[in-house]
């Protein structure tokens, strides 16, 4: 299948809209979401048999009033400190699961770094790096794209940075 066609099969989201727009290429993976799973990075990474450390999660934190975007392994947990000090500030805080929403265009669980409705600065945890290709959310449940970590800075004009322990 080519992309288009899976992008057909599946339904074209605003990450995929802006990954076709920017000529990169992706593979994407459906799976089927449960209702009361709300471990949704651990859920993709059980249904697509890949290992959590190459799904990556799209979090969304508060740093110097401003949102702005962490993409980092499933398999662990955000530095606050340390992307806090990536957007040379003091201190960055974890955003309001509601505002995180309504400022990206997608539903929790489901926010991807692409395509969101008002792009907010990025920075990719620099262990993305060391797989050829990474998983993050395609903007929806159930729903993951597949693409190099470059092409994924690029899409989103992120950074890399160690922003995960």
């Amino acid at each position: 299948m080519t992309k288009k066609s899976k992008q057909h099969a599946h339904g074209a989201t605003p990450a995929t809209t802006a990954l076709v727009e920017a000529g990169i290429t992706f593979t994407l993976h459906p799976y089927e979401h449960l209702d009361d799973n709300t471990n949704f990075g651990e859920e993709a990474a059980r249904a697509l048999d890949v290992e959590e450390t190459r799904i990556f999660k799209t979090l969304v934190a508060e740093v110097a009033g401003k949102l702005v975007v962490a993409v980092i392994p499933v398999a662990h947990q955000l530095d606050l400190k340390a992307l806090a000090a990536a957007f040379d500030a003091k201190k960055a805080t974890m955003a309001d699961p509601t505002h995180a929403a309504r400022s990206t265009g997608y539903v929790v669980g489901g926010i991807s770094p692409i395509g969101q409705r008002s792009p907010l600065p990025t920075v990719v945890d620099a262990s993305a790096d060391d797989f050829e290709t990474i998983f993050v959310s395609a903007g929806r449940r159930g729903l993951q794209v597949e693409l190099s970590a470059g092409d994924l800075r690029t899409v989103t004009q992120a950074r890399s940075v160690s922003v995960a322990h």
